[in-house]
């Protein structure tokens, strides 16, 4: 028999027919697959991760909670959908469109980026499930064939992809956090960004690093937080890619010394 961890690690609503599978029974009036993910998605942006339930759901749906079930098994099923629902929202380059990879890698990036900052309770969910629904694998492929076009080696795909997007799911992340809790207190982020700043002023331990933040965001320009933030993404993604430009050019090296 299957350990837990064999179990777990083989759970995905994708798995065993479980994306199309509906359960005996006449089915709920009005209700769809399609229709529960779309409410489902519509909650998590408006409140969140935490505050998301079945029940809540079903309140939504006008519908009871049972008839939710009729569709999917478990509420990680459904979350699992969501997951990959939102993934497809994100316009993906053409790999064989003779574009270059360093412009593709942007728009991934700049996509990615997008879905993380709109949809803030995808980053809690990404590596819980498998996320191998269609929309997920649509990403990943068209990431690892944009990659293979920078010319380093098959062993080095892995790790180019972590260095591009975990950077971009750390500020993401992030940044969502950043507009999550601005909204829960009534004000814009740049109205947060202030009173957390005039916060920190106020605590003497602070005082230096402060100092040394205001000259840094000072040199860096930008009269919003989302001017400034966006600088600091274009420049650091800017970095990322030289660093795979001259990581192409060292394996390029080694090889014909080899």
């Amino acid at each position: 028999m299957a350990n837990a961890a064999e179990k777990a690690a083989r759970s995905s609503v994708w798995l065993d027919g479980k994306a199309h599978r509906r359960r005996g029974g006449g089915q709920p009036s009005g209700l769809d697959r399609a229709r529960i993910t779309e409410v489902t998605v519509r909650l998590l942006d408006a409140e969140g991760l935490a505050k998301f339930s079945m029940r809540r759901l079903a309140g939504e749906l006008n519908v009871t909670a049972m008839s939710v079930y009729w569709y999917v098994d478990t509420k990680d099923d459904l979350l699992e959908l969501a997951l990959d629902e939102v993934m497809g929202g994100m316009r993906l380059p053409d790999p064989d469109a003779g574009e270059d990879w360093r412009d593709q890698v942007r728009a991934l990036a700049r996509e990615y980026r997008t879905l993380l900052v709109r949809h803030p309770w995808v980053s809690a969910l990404v590596g819980v499930f498998l996320n191998i629904g269609p929309n997920s694998l649509a990403f990943s492929r068209v990431v690892q064939r944009v990659v293979r076009r920078t010319g380093l080696p098959a062993k080095r795909m892995t790790s180019t992809i972590s260095a591009v997007f975990q950077f971009v799911y750390g500020y993401g992340t992030l940044e969502g956090h950043l507009a999550t809790r601005a909204a829960a207190g009534g004000m814009s982020v740049d109205e947060y960004f202030q009173q957390a700043l005039s916060a920190v002023t106020a605590a003497p331990q602070a005082a230096d690093v402060l100092k040394e933040s205001r000259e840094i965001m000072a040199a860096r320009g930008g009269d919003t937080v989302a001017e400034m933030m966006e600088r600091d993404f274009e420049f650091a993604l800017e970095l990322l890619i030289a660093g795979i430009e001259a990581m192409v050019t060292r394996e390029r090296e080694a090889e014909a010394e080899g």
